[in-house]
């Protein structure tokens, strides 16, 4: 679960009421830890129904897209996901 881990560290300390975070089914999204953890900062989670994709076409299309242009032929030119993040940042900063 560190990848959970250090995506919940990068949240500020104050609440998100209101937000909601999808995601798949996953077993690290079911973890009692993470899902406190959410709670406590007001996040409502949201998961695709078992063995329904359709439920997040839209961002699983989104996210398809965003690596297929930003980074499969890319994989050498950043040297750790910061680099990336950067990049991300200043395409979405000019739209």
């Amino acid at each position: 679960m560190a990848q959970q881990y250090e995506m919940l560290s990068q949240l500020q300390n104050e609440r998100y009421d209101g937000m909601i975070l999808h995601s798949d089914q996953g077993w690290q999204y079911q973890h009692i830890e993470y899902r406190q953890f959410l709670k406590v900062k007001g996040i409502t989670q949201s998961m695709s129904r078992k063995g329904t994709s359709a439920d997040n076409a839209f961002m699983e299309s989104f996210f398809g897209v965003l690596k297929s242009e930003m980074y499969y032929g890319f994989e050498d030119t950043f040297k750790n996901k910061y680099e990336l993040k950067r990049s991300h940042y200043r395409l979405y900063k000019v739209l």
